[in-house]
């Protein structure tokens, strides 16, 4: 495909537009404290906050697969009255500030929240700030990259492999294990990869609904957040480790969310 002259006014505003998103990440590589980043990145309590943070991004991608596929088929295959509206609020927190998201969570899941005090006066159980609420949070905001996706892949494939094999006499578990999974392999590969990420930076919502224990539900960006106050080159160090992993997963994921040519 040639490329078509781009009028000057447009390529003068769109060099403004890159500039706009190129010089913090320029900002980042100048101030990366060479010296002292090894002994920055492996302090005990940033070794601490990158295992919980591998930890929790990991189990929120586990729980969003597990919950967020069969809501991906049913957006993707149903038809009722009020999907749209139910669509549109599960997917709300890719929008929602991740603060209010974090108050949300708690007043459903805090001991006094719709169903936090259930959980603690029948079974003891409490959710706010513990590793648990961490997950939930980084959930909360990243499944939803893994819905659309998914029921993208879903809406896009050839149906009439599904039909082909009901024909044959396979039952709906099987037609889903041995056709539709293989066949919408990409789109949920890609969309674990960016729920992934996203848990994995998720701060708002996790410093909200979880807090910021160290060892318990201090993850990265949390780790960053309280660097940047007492240890500036930590911070530096730790933001441009985070933006190269996700600099890594757009590159990677490139022609998911964009045409090819």
């Amino acid at each position: 495909m040639t490329s078509e002259p781009i009028p000057r006014p447009f390529a003068i505003l769109a060099g403004l537009a890159a500039a706009l998103f190129l010089l913090p990440l320029v900002g980042l590589l100048v101030r990366f404290p060479f010296a002292d980043a090894v002994g920055a990145l492996t302090s005990p309590e940033i070794v601490t906050a990158a295992w919980l943070s591998v930890v929790t991004s990991l189990s929120a991608t586990a729980l969003s697969i597990v919950l967020g596929v069969p809501l991906a088929i049913v957006y993707a295959r149903a038809q009722f009255r009020g999907l749209r509206v139910i669509r549109a609020l599960t997917t709300l927190p890719m929008v929602l500030p991740p603060v209010v998201g974090g108050v949300a969570l708690l007043v459903a899941f805090g001991r006094r929240g719709l169903v936090g005090q259930f959980l603690d006066s029948a079974f003891g159980i409490r959710i706010p700030f513990t590793t648990a609420a961490a997950v939930l949070a980084a959930t909360f905001v990243a499944m939803p990259f893994l819905v659309l996706t998914v029921e993208a892949g879903l809406r896009s494939m050839d149906r009439r492999y599904e039909e082909a094999a009901r024909s044959l006499g396979a039952d709906r578990w099987t037609v889903f294990r041995r056709v539709t999974l293989p066949l919408v392999a990409p789109s949920l590969y890609a969309g674990a990869v960016l729920c992934w990420a996203r848990a994995l930076g998720e701060f708002g919502a996790t410093i909200t609904f979880a807090g910021n224990v160290p060892g318990s539900t201090q993850t990265l960006p949390l780790a960053v957040y309280l660097a940047l106050e007492t240890r500036p080159d930590a911070a530096i160090a730790l933001s441009l480790v985070l933006l190269l992993l996700s600099l890594i997963v757009l590159v990677a994921l490139r022609d998911r969310y964009l045409p090819t040519t």
